[in-house]
């Protein structure tokens, strides 16, 4: 209200030039028209005003454009031709609609609003011009800005938990997964898509506007972002290893290599599996213990820097650029899916797969633990937490209805999972068919052997026609002998059961990369089908992250005023930075690290920040008021049971699971998976307590800016909520960041949110 009191005299001013001219209104008009003429003036410097907010001038929009005027008024001093001049009101339309076409310098407008007399224009060189203003990209259309939150939501980590939780708990897991998805999964993403749309800013300062003393979680957000991003693409470089050996037949982890000059197997496959080998010892060369650390391996130095060159080439030309890719990026690896779908209904055991699939097991709904661990499959398959998701929302226009956006990101992520669920099984059931084939043709092997030797009498010896049908023939065969000679038998070999071998294959950890890729090369066409689930696998990592690097780029480039000159420039930067940390990763053992961060490390900060932010708009900025702004920029009704779901269950939910993951990770001892070189298996070892505690140490630092920031705003006196002198330059800076003119219909919203905060104060929560 108090550019509107500042402004009055310049109205008494242009009525008195309003009377000279023919036509002239009535008073009442007159003063009308003069009241429009000024809020169109108001709302067009809030739309372009540059963000420059310094301590001083950190009150309200129109103390903001005082400073910078101030500036410019002092240059045209130095230049020595400083005149007065006047502008008649029925020229301030025209003068502004040129604004709006030429954005040149708003003097005019600034000075208007401060009383003071109204100098000559300063013309300002065209490279000072694109300093001082900043452009903030929008999205194109709604389905680019849809498809990209979708890339990122869904990918290869998500899809193999669903599976996996899937298979631990049977059929009751989706229900479970669809409760809490529907109560607490799109309540968190349309708060997170909400804030960042509304607040136009990325995850540092979109808390600072809606809760100040909260606002170190920004922080937090952005460095769990950065470690997430720069172990995450590491995956993108294990595929594109994988996908380099794909163009041969037959592929390489088909068989073991021969040493050197001679005609021997290597050893070390000799005594495992050629997958195996392949993995550890000719892909990743990995070291036995976590320990043993060397220099990073360098058939991988290649396929990391192509993953990042790959990231690089879709970020890098801006948002616009992004949009465009998202047509590709995004249903290219769901087509995939869906021929690997048809596919696998074909395979031999894909009827065991499904079987599995419908199973339930009503245990698990009484089982706290598995509400638990369904609750953070939640989270994570959503993405929340990490800043991506507030970061693409905030280059979305203000009227957008990101309600039906959550709904519609939700439900395609789900369908997504349930598909990628079912061609796992489907995969997982044919696998396991194999598995079984093969162990009862090396029972029958190891049968006849002995009955050769006399150790089995002549009744023991396996059936000739064995090998046709092996699972079902030996079964047969098995159950048809006497009692005592069938228990001789199994005292002798194993029992094969294809129950135990699906079983076996659900909990194998690296099921993208051996599982699936085993029962691939035993169906006809392995290559081809081996050539695409690699590149399905590379763009579902690579639209991850896309979603990772603008969860980074965007904050820093609306935190640091100088990095929006040199966005490229930027970009470039960061790509090299998080290449170089990322070598790290790439070392002998840089496996146990990425297992070490994936599965202990990232799930207690994620969950504290996720909470944090719950508290920051549904208590400290007022859920009440949060969707009463919601509702007036939607133009459309907001049903209260968000409010309650944001106030109430939400936290009580957060709460609960970071609680049981505490004492999950406190009561549970850290292991990973091995190779051990010397007798050529996996073996399963203990993460050292030195290496315990330095996960606890990077909690607490990325964790530190939030009490950092709550003492801070404390000694400074700034309160817990917003309050709406904050609104209001955070109105001043979204308007400025949008890359074309607001429209007049959202300035108008804009107007009355700002006076409904200046009215109604604080609303209670």
């Amino acid at each position: 209200m108090r550019s509107t009191q500042e402004g009055r005299p310049f109205l008494e001013k242009a009525e008195a030039a309003t009377e000279s001219l023919p036509g002239k209104k009535t008073e009442s008009q007159s003063s009308e028209s003069s009241w429009e003429t000024l809020s169109f003036t108001e709302s067009t410097l809030l739309e372009n005003f540059p963000e420059r907010q310094t301590q001083e001038n950190k009150g309200t929009a129109a103390d903001a454009v005082v400073a910078w005027l101030s500036e410019a008024t002092v240059l045209e001093a130095q230049t020595g031709k400083p005149q007065a001049w006047k502008t008649p009101a029925c020229e301030v339309q025209d003068r502004f609609n040129q604004l709006r076409q030429t954005s040149v310098s708003k003097v005019e407008a600034a000075q208007v609003l401060k009383q003071e007399p109204l100098p000559e224009k300063v013309e300002v060189p065209e490279k000072e011009k694109s300093e001082v203003l900043f452009t903030r990209p929008l999205w194109s259309n709604k389905v680019e800005y849809i498809l990209a939150q979708v890339g990122y939501s869904v990918n290869a980590i998500s899809l193999w938990r669903f599976f996996n939780l899937w298979l631990q708990n049977g059929g009751c897991f989706l229900i479970m997964y669809i409760v809490l998805l529907f109560l607490v999964g799109i309540p968190l993403l349309l708060l997170e898509m909400a804030a960042g749309q509304r607040m136009r800013q990325g995850s540092i300062g979109v808390w600072k506007i809606i809760s100040p003393r909260i606002g170190g979680v920004g922080y937090t957000s952005f460095m769990v972002c950065f470690i997430v991003g720069l172990y995450c693409n590491v995956f993108n470089t294990w595929i594109l290893t994988y996908l380099s050996h794909s163009f041969q037949f037959p592929a390489a982890w088909e068989h073991c290599p021969l040493l050197m000059n001679s005609s021997d197997f290597d050893p070390e496959c000799a005594n495992t599996t050629p997958f195996l080998y392949f993995w550890y010892r000719v892909a990743l060369k990995v070291s036995d213990r976590i320990e043993d650390g060397g220099s990073p391996v360098d058939s991988l130095i290649l396929s990391f820097l192509v993953s990042w060159c790959l990231v690089g080439a879709f970020v890098i030309n801006g948002l616009k650029y992004i949009g465009k890719v998202m047509y590709v990026l995004v249903p290219v690896p769901h087509f995939i899916m869906l021929c690997f779908l048809i596919r696998s209904l074909q395979l031999d055991g894909a009827k065991l797969g499904l079987g599995y699939l419908v199973v339930g097991k009503i245990s698990a709904i009484y089982s706290v633990n598995a509400w638990c661990q369904t609750g953070l499959q939640v989270l994570f398959s959503l993405g929340l937490g990490y800043g991506s998701v507030v970061s693409l929302a905030s280059h979305m226009n203000l009227a957008n209805n990101c309600l039906s956006d959550a709904f519609v990101v939700a439900l395609i992520n789900l369908g997504a999972m349930l598909l990628a669920t079912t061609v796992f099984f489907c995969v997982g059931g044919f696998w396991a068919t194999i598995l079984t084939h093969r162990c009862n043709e090396k029972n029958a092997e190891t049968l006849s052997r002995l009955v050769s030797l006399g150790k089995l009498p002549p009744e023991a010896q396996p059936p000739p026609n064995l090998f046709d049908y092996p699972t079902s023939i030996f079964t047969v065969w098995l159950n048809s002998l006497p009692q005592s000679i069938k228990s001789m038998v199994l005292s002798h070999v194993p029992e094969c059961s294809l129950q135990k071998q699906f079983l076996k294959v659900g909990k194998s950890a690296d099921f993208a990369f051996l599982s699936f890729v085993k029962a691939m090369s035993f169906i006809p066409g392995s290559v081809v089908w081996s050539i695409l689930f690699f590149l399905m696998f590379l763009i579902l990592g690579l639209n991850f992250m896309i979603g990772i690097l603008q969860g980074i780029i965007t904050p820093l480039r609306d935190t640091f005023s100088s990095f929006r000159k040199h966005t490229k420039l930027l970009t470039a930067v960061v790509f090299v930075l998080m290449f170089l940390c990322g070598l790290f990763v790439l070392q002998p053992s840089g496996l146990y690290y990425v297992r070490l961060l994936n599965d202990y490390w990232v799930i207690v900060p994620v969950i504290i920040i996720i909470t944090l932010e719950n508290m920051a708009v549904g208590w400290a900025y007022g859920a009440r008021r949060f969707l009463a702004e919601l509702t007036i920029l939607w133009d459309r009704p907001i049903h209260p049971v968000i409010r309650w779901l944001w106030c109430c269950l939400c936290p009580g939910v957060l709460l609960v699971l970071l609680a049981a993951a505490v004492y999950s990770q406190s009561q549970t001892t850290w292991t990973y998976l091995s190779w051990d070189s010397s007798s050529s298996k996996e073996v399963l070892q203990q993460f050292p307590s030195w290496m315990r505690f330095m996960m606890i140490i990077l909690s607490f630092i990325v964790i530190l800016p939030v009490p950092i920031h709550f003492v801070y705003s404390l000694t400074r006196r700034i309160p817990f909520k917003s309050s709406s002198s904050n609104r209001s330059v955070m109105s001043s800076k979204s308007q400025s960041l949008s890359m074309h003119l607001t429209p007049m219909k959202e300035v108008q919203k804009e107007e009355a949110l700002q006076g409904n905060n200046q009215i109604a104060g604080s609303p209670v929560v």
